[in-house]
């Protein structure tokens, strides 16, 4: 079992890696191996849902990395390998042979591939580093056109915002390894101690929110439009923009152990929702109004977490998968064929090519969150769990799916009105349009749309059971007939009278706020004024403390060293060379005495004793004749001589 879910994310992992290396060399083929390795990767999703592996392995000393299939990853590793097949499908038709294909679907594997892990992690390093490796490659996808400086730039943006929150992750793995659990197990990290445990809640808490482009960090959504219409397919569907929500629904347990994190993170969800519901309404760029409704649509996600609600979190999680990555798909099918994705300049596009519009239709009807679509039932279970915990944030979740309802019918309202009378040649385009959508299209759309349209079946009275079950979550709340009844009236409401007042509605707001409202509350300015500019001019600051204080020190010590440098030279100079010198001459007169004193006093004694031991040698050889009696006589002679001497002794 454990082989199988390492091939799960190892497929899609290594295929990318080898595209992507790869790039033109397979420029033909690279779509093919795209959606065939997407295919089965779909296929093995699936096997691992129902046999649900698990397993775990040594990552470094005293850490280990697992893996496990349970029931909420089960529901995950499933769309979003669908998500990510039908966004290949449709991927084959939109590059031309001209383009990068085996780095742009080598990307969108990793990319998928990193989410796979990420849903699929039980263990806090390997969360962190496929959270990374999911960051690093957004910001390759979402600059994928690097020629242009302001695609780059925006590639840059979303990845800084992102990359700023997920130090979180790291604050909050640290701290689990002081709270002293001895686990880095993400179902461990509830049972860490205090303080600890508050700070891997704030950790976590605002890593998945920078993730999820909650407040205050929705900018970098919308600068993430500067992408191919794929990738935003497929970033805002069911990957990393998700990824925070999931996060948040996995961890239900650990913001509940702190008392203050649930709440806070049910009132950010649903002040996203709300707040940017109201910036999508604002939008005239298509991308940019889908864009603020995914943040509007992960609040939802995220205000379920908060309040309790993981089943219909996930349930809204995943119908939100299915009919965003559709509009999203239908968006970049126009923008190819009319060039331009300004709603004034998208009017009759539904009706010009039907197939699309179709599936938009039913994909806006589905976001506005009208009945009996998947949805609606989904926000209700979503309200249900709100109203549980409190009536305020019912009440605004309930006017955030009425604004949901506003900004899907404006869409909706664009692209199907009449043609205009000129056919479109008074209204500008972005780029030259081919007239006709990509072949690839319609199949990923139909899919993609029928099951936006059929999933609300999962709310069901048993359906909905079977997922509670699933989930691990049987007694969370279900919405009664009057919830039903009342949401499915206010959203209602909201889209006839849309439906029925022209756009752009007159309004006793200023153009100001308007304005404000429609430039994402100006909030990547606010984030330039109150840290970027601060951080420049503190950085400015230090250059010049360093250039006038610092420098002007070390240059004051280094002169003062060098001064002190030449004094030390003049009195090696002077002094100690001097005396070194004498004591050389010194040494060398002592050794010339020496010398003198060997020549004439030791050589001369040595020589001496030398010719003396010759004379006695001569003297000693004379006896020494061969004669016998010569011997005699002179050992007679020393015995005398022996004897004398023996008797004046005594």
């Amino acid at each position: 079992m454990s082989a199988l879910i390492w091939l799960l994310i190892a497929l899609p992992l290594a295929a990318g890696a080898a595209l992507a290396v790869t790039g033109t060399s397979l420029n033909r083929q690279a779509p093919a191996l795209g959606v065939l390795v997407a295919a089965v990767t779909l296929g093995l999703a699936v096997a691992a849902a129902l046999t649900r592996p698990s397993s775990s392995v040594p990552l470094l000393a005293g850490i280990r990395a697992g893996l496990a299939v349970d029931g909420l990853s089960a529901v995950m590793v499933i769309t979003v390998a669908a998500v990510t097949t039908a966004v290949l499908i449709f991927s084959a038709g939109e590059f031309g042979e001209d383009d990068n294909r085996g780095r742009f679907f080598g990307l969108m594997l990793l990319f998928a591939g990193s989410m796979l892990v990420t849903v699929t992690a039980t263990t806090l390093p390997l969360l962190l580093m496929s959270w990374e490796a999911m960051g690093a490659v957004s910001w390759a996808l979402i600059g994928y056109w690097w020629h242009d400086r302001e695609r780059a730039r925006a590639a840059d943006t979303a990845f800084l915002t992102t990359r700023t929150a997920d130090l979180g992750l790291y604050l909050a793995a640290g701290a689990a390894m002081a709270g002293g659990t001895g686990t880095l197990r993400l179902d461990a990290l509830p049972h860490t101690g205090s303080p600890w445990l508050h700070l891997v809640t704030a950790g976590i808490v605002a890593a998945a929110l920078g993730k999820s482009a909650q407040l205050p960090f929705s900018f970098w959504l919308s600068r993430a439009m500067q992408g191919p219409s794929p990738v935003s397919a497929l970033l805002h569907s069911a990957t990393m923009v998700t990824a925070g929500a999931y996060l948040l629904l996995r961890l239900h347990p650990l913001l509940a152990a702190t008392g203050w994190a649930g709440p806070a993170v049910a009132w950010t969800g649903a002040a996203t929702a709300l707040t940017l519901g109201v910036v999508a309404v604002t939008q005239t760029d298509l991308k940019q109004l889908l864009a603020a409704s995914t943040a509007s649509q992960i609040g939802f996600m995220v205000l379920a977490a908060g309040s309790g609600g993981v089943a219909g979190g996930t349930f809204q999680l995943v119908a939100h998968a299915a009919a965003k990555s559709g509009l999203f798909l239908a968006a970049g099918a126009w923008l190819t064929a009319l060039g331009t994705k300004q709603l004034p300049s998208l009017r009759g596009a539904a009706r010009t090519h039907r197939l699309v519009g179709a599936c938009f239709t039913v994909g806006a009807l589905t976001l506005a969150g009208l009945p009996p679509l998947s949805l609606w039932w989904a926000k209700d279970d979503v309200l249900a769990s709100a109203r549980a915990e409190s009536a305020g944030l019912y009440l605004i979740g309930l006017a955030a799916a009425a604004v949901a309802a506003v900004y899907s019918v404006k869409a909706l309202w664009y692209v199907t009105r009449p043609l205009p009378e000129n056919s479109r040649t008074g209204y500008a385009t972005e780029r030259p349009g081919t007239r006709r959508v990509p072949a690839t299209s319609p199949a990923p759309l139909l899919v993609l749309t029928g099951a936006a349209a059929v999933l609300g079946i999962l709310a069901l009275p048993g359906p909905a059971t079977w997922l509670r079950d699933l989930l691990g979550v049987p007694g969370e709340p279900s919405p009664t007939a009057w919830e039903l009844g009342l949401s499915a009236t206010i959203v209602l409401a909201a889209a006839g009278m849309s439906w029925w007042r022209p756009f752009p509605p007159r309004t006793p707001v200023p153009p100001a706020v308007v304005r404000w409202v429609g430039g994402w509350l100006h909030l990547e300015r606010a984030v330039h004024a109150v840290v970027v500019r601060p951080v420049t001019a503190m950085a400015r600051t230090l250059a010049v403390f360093d250039d006038r204080i610092v420098d002007g020190v070390v240059r004051q010590v280094a002169h003062g060293g060098l001064a002190l440098a030449h004094r030390v030279r003049r009195v090696d100079d002077s002094g100690i060379a001097t005396a070194v010198d004498a004591v050389g001459r010194g040494g060398l007169a002592a050794a010339r005495q020496t010398r003198r004193l060997d020549d004439g006093g030791i050589d001369a004694a040595v020589s001496a004793v030398v010719s003396g031991a010759r004379s006695v040698g001569r003297a000693a050889r004379r006896p020494q004749t061969g004669l016998l009696h010569q011997y005699y006589a002179q050992a007679a002679v020393g015995f005398c001589v022996l004897v004398l001497i023996v008797l004046l002794v005594r």
